[in-house]
């Protein structure tokens, strides 16, 4: 591959005229003003806003801003759940020229205090009094912070405070002189460049401190329009309920949309997910690992409950599917009396279940932000559902995708567009784009071992075939090396074990040890379900995790996933974690993945139990 000098930079990206989102985003909603932008579900109403709507809320978000004095450069915080407010904040900050630093709202207060100073926010906007009181509860550390605007007062009232203003009260500021402000506005949008920084993604910080990226607009367009294999326009509907703050989830609900004039769902909450993907139906979905593991479980759990004729039917639609698609991976025929069997059960059995997910109208599905089970893969192919692997880091965002019937499964398929990727002598992923991003902000020393001569280096090891689909082994950093000198890439195993709808979670550990060993967190609702319909007695998390039936179903799972491996590379006991974890704990990051490191650290003594 051609080498270019240390010099190298990332090319501009321009669309339609448009060198940033806002510029992109004003000429969206002009040219789509009566179409459907977002809709938004509260207390189980689907709430409609146009094009129209989006960019005018935007506007009163950025004429409130610039009624308070901000200028380009000035950073605003964003610490709410998913919401139609979380959007207009958005827009309206990088509109006028200021960051937008978009916060997990799970994080607790002496984590928001440490990215609120890191990043200088002048304000920051709040989803309601629990998230108010995490600003209370630190407001001594955050004397640079001016303001707190609250999205959702409710419970509020009577409440008064010299920083914090409600909803209302804030977008009221630009009333006065709205002619004018929105001239300022207009006018901070034309000035606007491609390599302003337009937003600040903070990592999850699992090896040290929280890095703020620094994602410039030229970052944002490329990821916009990185995607020309996905078939996506006006008419599109996607349903958001990943955090907004996520490198990827910014990209799928805030940059594609805005590129394609396509329609975002906003999901009421996290336990309505089932729902509302049934109501709205969507032509595409985004989700990580954990999500279509869950879709994979409800099914198992309804064909269990179904008759002898019922399971059988959905068992020979399976095959008849499988059946079809090898032979045409094959470049073979498929038989007649194949083809029309697999449409008669498409119809009577399959259909049935993509309508059950949710998924009838979807016509491409794309997983990212964790590795995903090849099984599961093959699994929604067979239901004649469309998985498209991403692959990418916050530092550059989405970079590879698979190409169905072209890339093989368990790859993270090829580089996209303005993408070049290449690796390392030891293996590692190397890769630079048009969406390198800007570097850590007020970190130079970490940007340079990250970033050097344009070059990102991802951690991940992988391997690429002759057409460029490339394969990830694992984090650098998580390869274990058994005492017997053999090198294991635990995430394979992991995957394995989560394919099963009993465990939630796993962390395969060995390192320097004579056998690899496991920690398991199990499907709280698959598990339940599992000692009701058997009687066995539970009166908590804990106590469901110590039951001998419990342990005996973990144990046939794991020789299960074992099942596949040499036995040196197979897991030999393991323990549950018996602490029903959620997103606030350390051992998660805010998307539910277990943290290698923090998980070794925190049970070295369970881990030891094993050994």
């Amino acid at each position: 591959m051609e080498m270019r000098p240390a010099s190298w930079t990332p090319p501009r990206v321009v669309i339609e005229g448009c060198d940033t989102l806002p510029k992109l985003f004003r000429q969206t909603a002009r040219t789509n003003a009566n179409r459907i932008a977002m809709r938004e579900k509260t207390l189980g109403i689907w709430e409609a806003f146009t094009w129209a709507d989006y960019y005018a809320q935007a506007r009163r978000v950025g004429c409130a801003l610039l009624a308070l004095g901000f200028q380009p450069g000035d950073v605003a915080g964003i610490l709410s759940e998913d919401n139609k407010e979380w959007l207009f904040a958005d827009l309206g900050i990088q509109s006028i020229g200021a960051l937008s630093h978009g916060i997990y709202p799970t994080l607790r207060a002496p984590q928001l205090a440490y990215q609120l100073t890191d990043s200088r926010a002048r304000l920051v906007f709040v989803e309601d009094e629990e998230q108010l009181d995490k600003f209370l509860a630190v407001e001594a550390e955050l004397p640079l912070l001016e303001y707190v605007v609250v999205f959702d007062m409710e419970g509020l009232s009577k409440f008064r405070h010299p920083k914090v203003l409600g909803w209302d009260a804030f977008l009221a500021l630009g009333d006065a002189d709205r002619p004018a402000l929105e001239q300022v506005f207009e006018a901070r949008i034309d000035a606007g460049g491609n390599e302003d920084i337009a937003i600040l993604i903070y990592t999850s910080g699992t090896t040290g401190a929280p890095k703020g990226a620094m994602v410039s607009h030229r970052y944002l367009l490329a990821q916009s329009d990185g995607y020309p294999e996905l078939p996506l326009g006006p008419g599109d509907e996607i349903l958001t309920f990943l955090p907004l703050c996520h490198a990827a989830e910014r990209i799928i609900s805030v940059c594609i949309p805005i590129r394609h004039a396509i329609t975002i769902n906003l999901a009421e909450s996290g336990e309505t997910f089932a729902a509302d993907i049934q109501e709205v139906a969507p032509t595409f979905v985004f989700a990580v690992p954990r999500v279509w593991e869950k879709f994979y479980s409800r099914v198992s759990f309804i064909m269990a409950d179904a008759t002898w004729f019922g399971r059988r039917a959905y068992d020979t639609a399976l095959k008849a599917a499988t059946r079809a698609a090898a032979l045409r991976a094959e470049g073979r025929t498929v038989p007649f009396w194949l083809k029309t069997l697999h449409r008669a059960l498409d119809l009577a059995v399959l259909r049935n279940i993509r309508i059950e997910l949710g998924l009838n109208r979807t016509r491409a599905m794309m997983s990212g932000a964790a590795p995903i089970s090849a099984r599961l893969l093959d699994w929604f192919s067979a239901l004649g559902l469309t998985v498209y692997e991403g692959y990418g880091q916050t530092e550059c965002g989405i970079i590879t995708n698979t190409i169905p019937g072209r890339s093989p499964v368990g790859s993270i398929g090829r580089a996209m567009r303005n993408v070049e990727v290449r690796l390392a002598e030891d293996g590692e992923i190397l890769l630079r784009s048009a969406s390198n991003f800007s570097g850590y902000i007020n970190q130079p020393e970490k940007t340079a071992e990250t970033m050097i001569d344009g070059w990102i280096h991802t951690g991940d090891v992988g391997a690429m075939d002759g057409n460029g689909d490339l394969t990830i082994h694992d984090r650098k950093k998580d390869i274990i090396i058994t005492a017997g000198g053999k090198n294991i890439t635990p995430s394979q195993l992991e995957n394995e074990l989560k394919f099963s709808p009993y465990v939630s979670d796993a962390v395969v550990v060995g390192d320097r040890r004579k056998y690899l060993a496991a920690l398991i967190m199990i499907d709280q609702e698959n598990v339940e379900r599992f000692a009701q319909d058997r009687r066995i007695p539970f009166s908590d998390y804990k106590s469901l995790c110590a039951n001998e039936d419990v342990v005996a179903l973990i144990e046939g799972e794991v020789a299960r996933a074992n099942a596949g491996f040499s036995p040196v590379e197979q897991i030999k006991t393991f323990r549950l974690i018996d602490v029903l974890l959620t997103p606030e704990d350390e051992e998660l990051t805010p998307t539910m993945k277990l943290k290698r490191k923090e998980v070794e650290r925190k049970y070295r003594d369970l881990i030891e139990t094993m050994y």
